[in-house]
């Protein structure tokens, strides 16, 4: 049995709380809400994040961040927006022996870093482990069964959270490749955004089938960019998540989309829905992009539709007229340490 600490009492965060708890762990959910706490505790619900699940009463629950003192794992599962600051709040706390997992998709704002160089940063001696693949809150919390990915600079960590953390329900691979990890899991809310936008423009299978194949060509350019390995866009945390949310409802960053592809304007549809990581990820993928020296036309098109009022059907019509190519083509790699 592990000893568990969860920072976050989002869908996630209590997902994976109940997922631990039923593989026998100890878990306690750390939130910066009363409310939520109080919420769960008396009614042993949480509607606003799972509508519809019973928390097992023997998930411990807290608003005191020092319950990750002397933990096994310290799960972090923090909108990437307020990572850094509630992980420095961590920071005093966490002891040196405990693997510090991330599980947010995106990059830091103005920085541009993934969340795992942030973490480096704010816990430079624990190991950090990046926890992510195909894996809506909704059907890990309900026992659905799931299969993720976990990396790490440290084989033995990997090794370590992956035997922790699996189980008949939650199955978890290694892989050795944390940027191709990160920026497969980052990009691929970008894409989602998209691919609601396409839903709501009333387009078909068709024209969602194209976007999601040259999505996952576009997050491997810039994940191949920044050292990546190209076979880990076909795994779980490339392709897998891309898939997972792409096509289904419970992921906010297609809700948001459908809206947007309605004529909502993007801020309103981001208000709406709630946390949309595609929206604040895509100005980010954007600038990076820029940085880099890589195409990433989707991305471009779906910044161009957020934040400089084009329309989302011009966009389209934009990306259908692009010189034709060879599909199989490599352009504008550049290979750069990031």
């Amino acid at each position: 049995m592990a000893d568990i600490a969860i920072l976050g009492s989002g869908g996630f965060g209590l997902a994976l709380a109940m997922m631990c708890r039923r593989a026998g762990h100890s878990v306690v959910v750390w939130s910066k809400f009363q409310d939520e706490i109080d919420t769960i505790k008396r009614t042993g619900t949480l509607k606003s994040k799972l509508p519809g699940v019973k928390i097992p009463s023997d998930v411990g629950l807290t608003t005191d961040i020092s319950c990750v003192a002397d933990k096994d794992l310290v799960i972090v599962g923090i909108p990437t927006s307020f990572l850094r600051a509630v992980c420095v709040e961590a920071a005093p706390y966490v002891s040196e022996r405990s693997i510090v997992v991330n599980t947010a998709k995106g990059l830091e704002n103005g920085t541009l870093k993934t969340m795992s160089t942030v973490m480096k940063e704010v816990f430079p001696k624990n190991t950090i482990a990046v926890l992510t693949g195909p894996s809506h809150a909704e059907e890990l919390a309900r026992g659905i069964p799931t299969t993720v990915a976990v990396t790490s600079e440290s084989t033995e960590a990997s090794n370590y959270v992956q035997n922790i953390l699996s189980n008949d329900t939650f199955r978890v691979y290694v892989n050795d490749d944390v940027i191709g990890c990160e920026i497969g899991g980052s990009l691929k809310n970008v894409i989602a955004l998209a691919a609601g936008v396409i839903d709501g423009l009333g387009m078909g299978d068709n024209t969602k089938a194209a976007l999601m194949t040259r999505g996952i060509k576009e997050i491997r350019t810039l994940g191949i960019a920044m050292g990546a390995k190209s076979e880990t866009f076909a795994g779980l945390s490339g392709i897998g998540d891309l898939i997972v949310t792409c096509c289904s409802m419970h992921s906010r960053n297609r809700r948001a989309g459908i809206l947007i592809g309605k004529g909502v304007d993007p801020a309103e549809a981001v208000e709406q829905v709630g946390t949309v990581e595609g929206y604040v990820c895509t100005e980010n993928a954007y600038a990076l992009g820029k940085k880099l020296g890589v195409e990433l036309p989707i991305t471009e098109q779906l910044y161009k539709i957020l934040f400089e009022g084009v329309k989302p059907g011009e966009a389209l019509k934009y990306l259908m007229g692009r010189p034709t190519k060879n599909e199989t083509e490599d352009q504008f790699l550049v290979r750069n340490s990031f």
